[in-house]
């Protein structure tokens, strides 16, 4: 029967795969359901229904895991290959079977204690061994030299394990950046330093305050990080995950625990998106302590000013933590200026060792005064100066989640997600090309509402056959969001009045977007040997979205007077069924070295949202349609001790129809140029990522050196080509908004309790829109120059409550932009901020 089962699996993804456009076939994609993902869990049911006849009788490991004599709950104990793990239970016992013959090295953590490593050799199956760990706490009686190493031993960013948490990660592309671990002006969110060793990604520079972030990887745009699933604590952050997944409110820094990325491959388990996912995991407090405060006071250039302050701790079963962060400042450029309030609170109850409960909320609001764009000409002149005086940009975001994990058994375990949003978005001011002067009319004013709920349930088990250990998840989601957007004329002052002169007939548009998407998923790790592993998974998506409300048309004279008031009603919907799969390889020939590979489909749907916006920098296409395609990895990384840690990958992201920009000119007798969002083409983006960093000075002393001096170098080369296509003026195009090299290197130096990092940024030159213009009239397409950046940061460490720290951003005082807008917060050229310092003090105490 399993033979059977498989064989109708895998026929069906065959015959699937083989025409992409089975995807609007209804017949095809009925018989693959009932071939394929019918077969497939009936496949696993009865591996879950079997499960006792299917253990092999092998090793077992039993033992407790204390401190001081105390039991220690929920540390984790893992083989070295992080195949099999757990954790203690709330007497500090723990289990662990199926382990095969022969030398196993096992590690045990728990946060705020050090690392223990031990190995039993395992000589008989069917044998049951014991081991009983005693940790050590990470405080001040501990001797200096263990503090410096855990200052210092930490070399690159980190991976995912393949099964890590609730997800499923063998095969696939993974960072993870341990914020504890970085040198960096974390006050400012700086993307530059924070991203430094995540290979492929191209940052947008919008604001020097970090108040938004701007990333896009392999090619992607990265216009407020909307083509990453943006996650915080694995639940949604973004406007609308289906209508408007842009990110608006980006976590601090400075209350980030660290970042989980996942490339294209993460579509199968958290959505349909080519980027992949975005994850801010947040600090929780202090197990160790019942109370602990810590606060980071920060000045800066262009009077910056920024104030974070936490608390957390434990109490009996209860865990908590909670932060307020203030921000404010002038801005490099007259006409800029913001000030940011941020609140979020967490508590975990865990009555038993199997059961917690979480629940978070988060509030962000912040008000920015936006200096606006420039033309090419202005920039040269001077990239410091300001044309528009009246523009304003506010932003309101609640987020709560409640959160569920349940761990039936050491091998089973649940996790489900609740979570909803509502914010509001508001941008004011002259929308007009940067090239034409402010006259002092009345400002145009779109305000965005979104209120979104949903909940992702998924289950993760263990099982063995033959002694290996097979692990799968499966999950769903269900999602409801809606969006309201409104544009019209706002009043013809210079102060934030953010209100319509006729609120209940606004001059431009007024819709409606609610959306819903119920997706189901299924990814399962086969490893065939200690070695080697197979990863396939599928998910099935259903995604609705509507629009309902009306637009204006509206002609004004000569001496522009209002001739024609035109009221369209307007209606869409779309509704999508469809299904994608995906593989992923894992090949470790050593222990420290990994081969993987990975392919996955993808799909992206349009932004109703975007369709009816008026601006006179941009026209959306009202025939633009989802866009379809695949992703793909593979590459090798690994580790040589603790001295030199690597990744090199190769990759491509396949579009079926991308949408893009073009430049676009009005008829006669204006020619005035604009941005065309529509389909341009079939596009494949093909690149090279590699990452590698060494520590010289414990490679030359064998790991004896108590300093660390850790080099790294992170390229990307990536070509990215319009293809299948004869229109002429796009053949042959670069795709807009890919960098061709990004290159960052640097160096960070640890001795005692003193850090220093410094780091070098390059970008390549590339376009920004699908012709490969030069410049244009509006500055809203047109080249981005090639751009150098140096960024430099330290600090010290006085006692282990009292740190200082210091940044230089741009160094060098370069002048450049990285982004041409075609709305807020330009139009037009979006100058970086020059060179800036910045100064912060850390405290914390608890008990």
């Amino acid at each position: 029967m399993t033979r059977l089962l498989f064989v109708r699996f895998f026929a069906g993804v065959q015959k699937y795969l083989s025409d992409t456009s089975k995807v609007s076939n209804k017949w095809a994609f009925s018989n693959f359901c009932k071939n394929s993902i019918f077969s497939c869990l009936l496949f696993f049911s009865c591996f879950l229904l079997a499960q006792p006849n299917l253990q092999a009788q092998t090793n077992q490991l039993t033992g407790t895991i204390t401190a001081e004599n105390k039991p220690i709950a929920a540390a984790y104990i893992t083989t070295q290959n992080g195949k099999i793990f757990t954790q203690s239970d709330e007497n500090g016992k723990y289990f662990l079977q199926d382990l095969p013959d022969g030398e196993q090295t096992f590690f045990v953590f728990k946060e705020g204690f050090a690392k223990l490593t031990f190995a039993i050799n395992f000589q008989n199956s069917q044998n049951q061994y014991e081991f009983h760990a005693i940790l050590q706490p990470l405080s001040q009686s501990l001797e200096e030299v263990t503090i410096e190493e855990q200052l210092t031993q930490v070399l690159g960013v980190n991976r995912l394990k393949a099964v890590d948490g609730f997800g499923i990660y063998a095969g696939k592309k993974t960072e993870v950046i341990v914020m504890k671990d970085l040198t960096a002006n974390l006050a400012t969110n700086n993307a530059r330093q924070v991203y430094a060793k995540i290979p492929g990604l191209n940052v947008w520079e919008s604001d020097g305050a970090g108040l938004q972030l701007g990333i896009g990887g392999r090619g992607l745009s990265p216009n407020r990080t909307a083509n990453f699933n943006t996650r915080q604590n694995g639940y949604d952050i973004a406007a609308d995950a289906l209508g408007y997944p842009e990110s608006y409110y980006t976590p601090p820094t400075e209350a980030i625990e660290k970042i989980e990325i996942i490339r294209g491959a993460a579509s199968l388990q958290y959505g349909t998106q080519f980027g992949g996912m975005l994850n801010f995991k947040l600090k929780r407090g202090n197990p160790n302590k019942k109370i602990e405060h810590l606060g980071r006071q920060t000045i800066g250039s262009w009077g910056f000013f920024n104030s974070f302050n936490s608390i957390g701790g434990q109490v009996g079963k209860v865990n908590y933590y909670a932060f307020y962060q203030r921000k404010q400042g002038e801005g490099w450029r007259p006409n800029s200026a913001f000030h940011y309030n941020m609140a979020y609170t967490a508590v975990t109850y865990e009555p038993t060792s199997k059961l917690s409960l979480t629940a978070d909320y988060t509030y962000m609001n912040y008000l920015a005064k936006q200096a606006g764009g420039l033309t090419d000409a202005l920039f040269e002149q001077n990239p410091q100066q300001s044309v528009r005086s009246r523009n304003w940009f506010a932003v309101d975001w609640n987020i709560a989640s409640l959160s569920l994990n349940y761990k039936f058994s050491s091998r089973t375990k649940l996790n489900i997600r609740n979570f909803a949003l509502w914010a509001r978005r508001q941008a004011l001011g002259n929308l007009q090309r940067i090239n034409v002067a402010d006259f002092g009319q009345n400002r145009d004013l779109i305000d965005g509402i979104f209120q979104n709920i949903g909940n992702e349930t998924r289950l993760l088990h263990h099982y063995t056959i033959k002694k290996q250990n097979m692990i799968f998840v499966a999950g769903f989601r269900l999602y409801k969001g809606f969006a309201n957007n409104r544009q019209g004329e706002a009043d013809n002052t210079a102060q934030p009045n953010f209100y319509f002169l006729n609120p209940n007939n606004v001059e431009n548009s007024d819709y409606n977007f609610p959306s819903y998407n119920a997706s189901v998923f299924i990814e399962h790790i086969f490893n065939l040997n200690d070695k080697l592993s197979i990863t396939p998974g599928v998910r099935f998506e259903n995604i609705q979205t509507y629009s309902n409300g009306y637009y204006k048309q509206r002609v004004f004279d000569g001496a522009g007077n209002l001739i024609v008031d035109k009221k369209i009603d307007d209606s869409q919907q779309r509704i999508r069924n469809f299904l994608i799969a995906g593989i992923g390889l894992s090949y470790k020939p050593q222990n420290h070295t990994e081969l993987y590979a990975n392919f996955s489909q993808n799909y992206r749907a349009i932004n109703f949202t975007d369709i009816r916006i008026n601006n006179p920098n941009i026209v959306i296409d009202p025939n633009i349609q989802d866009e379809k395609g695949y992703s793909a990895d593979i590459g090798v990384r690994g580790n040589w001790k603790e001295y030199i840690t690597y990744d090199f990958s190769v990759f491509a992201i396949k579009y079926n129809n991308r949408i893009g920009l073009l430049l676009k000119a009005d008829q006669p007798p204006l020619f005035l140029d604009y941005r065309y969002r529509t389909n341009i083409a079939d596009a494949l983006n093909i690149g090279i990522e590699s990452y590698i960093e060494a520590d010289l000075f414990k490679l030359a002393t064998k790991g004896r050196s108590k300093t660390s001096f850790s080099v790294f170098s992170n390229l990307a080369l990536i070509d990215a080509n319009y293809i299948n296509t004869e229109d002429a003026t796009i053949k042959n195009k670069q795709v807009e908004l890919v960098p061709p090299l990004n290159w960052r290197a640097g160096f960070s130096f640890g001795y005692s309790k003193f850090k220093l990092s410094g780091q070098y940024n390059y970008t390549m030159q590339h376009y920004t829109d699908a012709t490969n213009a030069i410049r244009s009239s509006s500055a809203v397409n047109g080249i981005i120059p090639s751009y150098t950046i140096i960024d430099c940061s330290a600090s010290y460490t006085f006692k282990s409550y009292l740190k200082l720290e210091g940044t230089v951003n741009n160094v060098l005082n370069s002048f450049y932009f990285s982004r041409r807008a075609d709305a807020y917060p330009g139009p037009g050229i979006i100058p970086s901020d020059g060179r800036a310092f910045y100064l912060t003090i850390q405290y914390n105490f608890g008990f």
